[in-house]
């Protein structure tokens, strides 16, 4: 009788459980910037809501950053599809109008930016990570201080920022209750695999777009590489679990470039990974002068637009961005507003080219890419000046790797507003100078970034001393042969080089060059304009060159070619 008592007893008993499966409790709440007050005190402060269908209690659970985790919660149970506000000790008389409060010690502090908020369980299994930014209040108001940020379908738990808003509610938030912009927000996206990058010859860290499935994630099984690489083990990075770590059968080699490809990866709402699977990989190399190139730069850029700088990898080594960094200089030709590219690894790998920008959603927005994938965001971006300044590449020993030293006059002498058109590198291997870039081309939107040039050609060797090329040029700026360029080749240094260029009837319409000293090799240009700037008409052109030197010798040239225009 005694033992049926006790059955009963307990039975009676609220089922009150210390355990939970992930996800079972989440992050729906933040208020990472309360001022300007809206409404609600002037408190950061975290919102949990329990999403399973029976109570669990949060006794010994602890929240984190980026920094460190906080004190162990009390002994509280949170019922089935009910909230609690988390927040310091000094808060909870504030909250406590709102609903049920706990507070925990060390509370951390929310970076309004952005920041990594975890939950543990009390045996210190992740139930539920977010790595919110400013940009997820998707409202240039409202993220400047005094709303919340709220999930909006809690069966999403995943889906970062599509899945996260503004509060609408005129307070500013709404702790304690349902999110004033709860609804269904489905996750139908697949898992895309971003990048790979080596912390040793033997572990390699592999980043997804989102969180995945934490076990099928860990499974060997689901990836394979090229190069007679194998895994010996994969593991989930946790708290986000976008990351895992792999552990090859081999070490990597220098100057190889490997290939990863997954398969059967999911993410947290069940969706398998898709085309977007693979990734490169290989051990990285310091960059040093002229391994990297400034390749075309937007510094005017069209109303509601941003700057950008695209720069591109003519060496033949693997560059980790994380250890280069973008800068200017000031009023006093000092280099400054130096600014790292990133603080995680991504690998810029042999003739890729990569976009710097603050905001590469707008970038995308206003001119054509095809590949979004090559671009890097920098929330600081240095200024480049509308008129004139210098764009800067440095390694992480503080060394110039290239700059340019532009003024908007480099622009294509006809465009008589240069907002939106972007300055673009000619050659790769030619110098960082006014004579190697040009406007871009029409046809492209006047902008190229994140691939190849509207203006790019790579100068021959020039087997004969002078060769002018194309034989007919059109000077529209459509992309295709918009100026003539005059290759020279001289059998020593120190020749000065005098270029005029003649119409039909013999008469000089451009001294393009006067008395410039050249190298061995080089090239000039010209663009179809005369001494004025102004349009010459179609027709048959002389470009005459001679060339002396203080020893006495000098020789002329006479190339003939076809200036074409469309009216």
């Amino acid at each position: 009788m005694k033992e049926k008592m006790v059955i009963f007893f307990c039975l009676l008993l609220p089922q009150t459980f210390t355990y939970a499966q992930q996800y079972d409790v989440v992050i729906d709440e933040i208020m990472a910037d309360p001022t300007p007050q809206v409404a609600l005190p002037n408190n950061e402060w975290i919102e949990l809501k329990n999403t399973s269908s029976f109570p669990i209690n949060l006794q010994g659970w602890r929240l984190a950053d980026a920094i460190g985790k906080t004190g162990a919660m009390p002994n509280f149970i949170l019922p089935p599809d009910s909230f609690v506000i988390v927040c310091t000790g000094s808060a909870v008389a504030a909250l406590a109008p709102y609903g049920n409060v706990i507070s925990v010690t060390n509370f951390p502090s929310l970076d309004n930016d952005g920041d990594i908020i975890s939950l543990y369980d009390a045996n210190g299994k992740t139930i539920h990570a977010i790595q919110y930014s400013s940009s997820w209040y998707q409202n240039e108001l409202k993220k400047n201080g005094g709303w919340s940020l709220e999930m909006i379908d809690i069966k999403n738990p995943c889906g970062g920022m599509s899945n996260w808003k503004a509060s609408t509610d005129a307070s500013g938030g709404t702790p304690g209750k349902k999110n004033s912009v709860d609804g269904i927000n489905k996750d139908e996206t697949a898992p895309k695999l971003l990048r790979a990058y080596p912390i040793n010859s033997s572990n390699i860290i592999f980043v997804y777009a989102e969180p995945l499935d934490s076990a099928n994630a860990s499974n060997v099984a689901n990836y394979s590489f090229d190069n007679g690489l194998s895994a010996i083990s994969a593991s989930a990075i946790p708290p986000l679990f976008n990351e895992v770590n792999i552990v090859l059968n081999t070490p990597i080699t220098a100057g190889t470039i490997y290939t990863i490809t997954a398969k059967n990866i999911t993410d947290c709402a069940g969706n398998i990974i898709g085309k977007k699977n693979t990734a490169r990989f290989g051990m990285t190399d310091n960059a040093d002068t002229f391994d990297i190139v400034i390749n075309e730069i937007l510094y005017n850029p069209k109303p509601g637009g941003v700057d950008y700088v695209e720069v591109y990898n003519r060496s033949e080594k693997i560059i980790d961005l994380s250890k280069i960094y973008i800068a200017n200089r000031n009023s006093s030709n000092v280099i400054s507003s130096i600014e790292q590219l990133s603080q995680e690894s991504i690998l810029l790998f042999p003739k890729d080219f990569m976009v710097i920008t603050e905001d590469a959603d707008v970038v995308k927005n206003q001119y054509v890419t095809t590949n979004s994938d090559a671009f890097i965001t920098v929330s600081n971006m240095p200024s480049f000046n509308d008129d004139a300044g210098d764009v800067i590449i440095l390694n992480n020993q503080g060394a110039i790797i290239d700059e340019v030293d532009y003024t908007d006059k480099w622009q294509f002498p006809l465009i008589t507003n240069s907002e939106g058109v972007a300055l673009e590198r000619i050659d790769y291997n030619a110098p960082s100078v006014q004579n190697n870039f040009h406007s871009a081309a029409t046809s492209v939107g006047y902008g190229t970034p994140g691939y190849k040039n509207s203006q790019y050609r790579i100068d021959e060797n020039i087997t004969g001393e002078i060769k002018v090329t194309p034989n007919i040029f059109s000077p529209d700026n459509d992309g295709i042969d918009d100026f003539a360029t005059i290759d020279y080749s001289f059998p020593s240094p120190g020749y000065v080089t005098n270029i005029s260029i003649f119409d039909a009837s013999g008469r000089v319409v451009r001294y393009l060059e006067k008395n410039s000293l050249s190298g061995t090799k080089g090239y000039y240009r010209w663009d179809g304009l005369d001494d004025k700037n102004k349009k010459l008409p179609q027709g048959i052109y002389i470009i005459y060159t001679e060339i002396f030197n203080t020893a006495g010798k000098e020789k002329q040239f006479k190339n003939t070619i076809v200036l074409a225009r469309r009216y």
